[in-house]
């Protein structure tokens, strides 16, 4: 691929929304990664025999960090009252729009049916309910998270 090319590529990538590109061609294929490389490449640098050691180091470090921090918000929310779950894998939204109100807040009464979020996925905008009545404790999701299945979105005492 030429040079030229691969830079106005590149610089495409930069100037816009576009997060990854990945283009196969004859002479062979590329992939552009917007905000990865500044990371990839000084793991790329010749010294890795010295990085090597302290990459499994660090991992072990980062990995028991991330479970005690979700073990406990689990125990917490499960003891304190219902946990309202997410259905699907998408994008957590406290009200129908930017600008509006949200569905519900801390020590809201909601009945079983009531809409409490919606979660978009695959631009689809689905209203997610109460599945069943009382008040709302807590809120432990962010607007615009990504919320996972199963995740715990609220706490309905």
């Amino acid at each position: 691929m030429d040079l030229r090319k691969l830079k106005t590529l590149i610089d495409l990538v930069s100037d816009s929304n576009v997060s990854e590109l990945e283009i196969t061609e004859a002479e062979g294929k590329v992939r552009i990664v917007k905000g990865q490389p500044p990371m990839v490449q000084p793991a790329a640098v010749p010294a890795p025999v010295a990085l090597a050691p302290q990459a499994p180091a660090a991992a072990p470090a980062l990995a028991p960090t991330p479970a005690p921090a979700a073990a406990p918000a689990a125990p917490a929310a499960e003891p304190a009252g219902h946990a309202v779950k997410s259905p699907m894998v998408g994008t957590f939204y406290r009200s129908s729009s930017p600008g509006a109100k949200a569905f519900v807040e801390v020590g809201s009464q909601v009945k079983a049916g009531d809409t409490v979020c919606i979660i978009e996925a695959m631009k689809i905008l689905n209203e997610i309910e109460a599945d069943q009545s009382g008040t709302i404790t807590q809120i432990l999701c962010e607007n615009g998270q990504a919320v996972e299945y199963g995740q715990p979105l609220f706490v309905i005492e």
